[in-house]
């Protein structure tokens, strides 16, 4: 095998002088692209394609280092130099492929895909200037470009190339990888990213840009604006361009390994990552009736090879396309369409379950669930929702489509790679064997009484509050105290997560402080979001906490009690130094409308404590960490779905409450109007007391009083501790290796042997 060292000064041996920091990372990547490229795809005789919009992959030296066992050779090879990865590894730029939950489980699916030695890959689109780089600096979010692609990035051109027919054009798919090792096993899968031949420049400022420009900017930006027409046909466009040339790139791929089309099912399993994939089913059907085939045989095949993964709950996610866009975008595959829907119907005379509905419009869940071989949800309170509400006629329907498949996160990024010390104390407590069997952290139960154990994790714990403190002065311009609890909300910006709710609670706590009520330690509250650059209810709750934070900043007798955070343009980087901070894991979406999370596992395996709602994947945390363990308020899922099918939910009602009116009033009080937009105050606050839809006046009783419990708990710090430490031990059942195995175990069968 190469050497990293030879390849790395190889790479240095005209560098004048002491290299930068920039020349070390391009050293570092070239050599660690080099060592991967000598590695083999998992083989078997069933190969797995994951579709998705999003994968939200992080910077990859360090992950890749560990998953080759040469994280401690590159530390040497640097110290050699005077430097560390974690000095150096800032200048490595984040691929902007992702925003939220969705693309972060995707890239944890892949590390887990290939470290289990499954042959599978990813199919995506390599968007150029990611979602958006968020800007706060002005109290309120303004979105820009975010170019990541430099002369030396981790993406790899194939010299492969699909053409696809949109919108009356023919457009070249050139296909980039991005490697994917696995975990010291050999293996190096792919992620495939499907580009435009000659991409556009990023806009001068802000992210307009012309929606036309299908052969420039069709891979310019992560979910363009859809607050018009022209924005919503380019998201069609997109998925079009993704599914077409990706099932090009199987059927090719089928073919090359001497296999019949009629074998498809056998040698090919496909996951729909959410709906945005969705269109690869008819795109499929359309090219194998091109090659020859019946259409009822295409149908067939492609129904075995199908799988889809519903994420949400929340109506407006499950996508639904006017019929006049994809006969603008791909008319070619209208009539397939519609000849689905037909065959749904022949299924069942209900017409809510019709994909081509009534007011010609396609509804593409309802394809998904027809014309695909199973139907996961991600939670088992989720799944237990889509089969007994949401998706229920559909159930009825199919019972034996519907499977449960609770998300989880890779270990190898979210505790080795971000959190050494916590890896290297668990090392040492109940030795290595979490590292491969993330389940082995029960090893930890037996020690959580220990009061060493517990002194040294309250050490480690401070340790990173210290990292992070230094971090957002570096970054940010922001002193915080690393005495204070650290109180982390992070995940996009959505009313049904419930910002807003947290930032009454800010309200609530300045209120009290400005009463002579001070609290016995400091509280440092942690939001890093984005919010849809067409969400103006979401842009208006990032305003709100950027006012709350400079009032609370600027006022001597609260700024020593009380701040808030807000983490600019928040994205894996920063997580990475947020996560082992936190003390508190907010988690407080309204029951019922959290599909799992992601960011719960990953502070759970960090130590940090969950308050939140039984919602989605809490509902299992709480299972395995213990009621004890966690602070739990709200109105159960049941008692929600009930006041949303009776309508019987009046957020004035709880308004009215003296305790609850102060705080939502206190949006439009002359301490913020003096400072913050007047329009955007008044909106938020005209939905808190006429619309709530998350119902977020709902539960902030409930909610303030947990909190305040769960506060003052944290003064009993041994334990405190505890409570940690056997979250920290129940946490490998959240691992995406254990995901994984699963889907391969009741979906995908490419390694029937894996899960039995």
């Amino acid at each position: 095998m190469k050497d990293l060292n030879v390849i790395v000064e190889r790479e240095l041996a005209n560098v004048e002088g002491e290299p930068t920091a920039q020349q070390l990372i391009e050293a570092l990547m070239v050599a660690v692209r080099e060592l991967q490229g000598d590695l083999e795809p998992a083989k078997g005789e069933r190969k797995l394609y994951y579709f998705s919009a999003e994968f939200l992959m992080g910077r990859l030296l360090r992950a890749n280092l560990i998953n080759l066992g040469l994280l401690d050779e590159a530390e040497a090879l640097l110290a050699g130099y005077g430097t560390t990865l974690a000095e150096v590894e800032e200048a490595e730029p984040e691929p902007s492929l992702g925003n939220g939950g969705l693309g972060r489980l995707a890239a944890c699916f892949l590390d887990s895909i290939a470290s289990l030695g499954l042959p599978g890959d990813g199919v995506g689109l390599n968007y150029h200037y990611g979602l958006f780089r968020q800007d706060l600096s002005h109290g309120i979010q303004e979105e820009h470009a975010d170019p990541w692609i430099a002369p030396q990035s981790w993406l790899v051109d194939t010299g492969r190339a699909f053409w696809v027919q949109l919108r009356g054009q023919h457009l070249l798919a050139k296909v980039y990888d991005v490697q994917i090792p696995g975990y010291q096993n050999g293996v190096c899968n792919q992620l495939h990213l499907f580009d435009v031949e000659n991409p556009a420049e990023p806009p001068a400022e802000g992210i307009d840009f012309d929606k036309q420009d299908l052969a420039g900017n069709l891979t310019s930006f992560l979910y363009p604006d859809d607050s018009d027409d022209a924005g919503r046909i380019l998201r069609v466009c997109q998925q079009y361009f993704m599914v077409s040339a990706g099932a090009q790139m199987i059927l090719a791929d089928l073919e090359a390994a001497g296999h019949a089309l009629t074998e498809l099912p056998e040698h090919v399993a496909i996951q729909i990552n959410d709906t945005h994939p969705s269109m690869v089913i008819p795109e499929l059907i359309r090219l194998l009736t091109e090659r020859g085939i019946d259409f009822g045989t295409a149908v067939d095949l492609v129904q075995r090879t199908c799988n889809y993964t519903n994420h949400t709950i929340l109506a407006e996610a499950l996508e639904k396309w006017p019929v006049s866009y994809l006969e603008t975008v791909a008319p070619q595959i209208v009539p397939i369409i519609k000849k689905l829907d037909e065959l749904a119907r022949e299924r069942t005379d209900n017409p809510g379950l019709s994909i081509w509905d009534a007011n010609d419009t396609i509804h593409m869940a309802h394809m998904d669930v027809h014309f695909a071989s199973k139907v996961n949800g991600v939670a088992e309170l989720h799944t237990e929702i889509l089969e007994t509400s949401t998706m229920k006629d559909f159930y009825d329907l199919y019972p034996e489509k519907f499977t449960n498949k609770t998300n989880g996160v890779t270990f190898r990024r979210w505790l080795m790679g971000c959190n050494e010390p916590l890896a290297q104390m668990l090392d040492d407590t109940i030795g290595c064997a979490w590292r491969t069997d993330a389940n082995a952290l029960e090893d930890l139960v037996q020690h959580v009484d220990e009061e060493e154990l517990q002194n040294r994790f309250l050490g480690v714990k401070y340790h990173r509050k210290e990292e992070l403190a230094k971090w957002l002065k570096d970054t940010q311009g922001v002193d915080v105290n690393p005495d204070a609890v650290f109180d982390v909300q992070i995940k996009r910006l959505h009313q049904y997560k419930r910002q807003q709710m947290n930032a009454l609670y800010a309200i609530w706590k300045y209120r009290q402080i400005k009463a002579g009520v001070k609290p016995a330690r400091p509280l440092v509250m942690i939001f890093g979001a984005k919010a849809a650059p067409a969400y103006t209810l979401a842009k208006d709750t990032i305003h709100l906490l950027c006012l709350l934070s400079e009032l609370f900043a600027n006022d001597p007798e609260v700024a020593p009690y009380l701040q808030i955070v807000a983490v600019e343009n928040y994205n894996v980087s920063a997580a990475e130094h947020v996560i082992p901070a936190a003390d508190i894991s907010e988690q407080i979406s309204l029951a019922s409308k959290e599909a799992s999370g992601t960011s719960n596992m990953k502070l759970m395996a960090n130590g940090a404590v969950t308050l939140g709602t039984m919602d989605g994947a809490n509902v299992e945390i709480v299972e395995r960490a213990g009621e004890e363990n966690a602070y739990i308020f709200g109105r159960s899922s049941e008692d929600v779905i009930d006041l949303y099918d009776t309508g019987s939910y009046h957020p004035w009602d709880y308004w009215r409450d003296p305790e609850v009116e102060p705080l939502v009033d206190f949006v439009v009080s002359p301490e913020l109007l003096s400072t913050g937009d007047p329009a955007s105050l008044s909106r938020l606050y005209k939905d808190f007391i006429a619309a709530d839809y998350f119902m977020a006046l709902l539960d902030v009783k409930d909610y303030i009083s947990t909190k305040e419990r769960c506060l003052a708990d944290y003064e009993n710090r041994n334990a405190w501790a505890r409570k940690a430490l056997m979250n920290i031990a129940r946490s490998g059942h959240f691992s995406s290796d254990r995901t994984i195995a699963e889907y391969d175990r009741d979906i995908w069968h490419v390694n029937p042997e894996l899960g039995q």
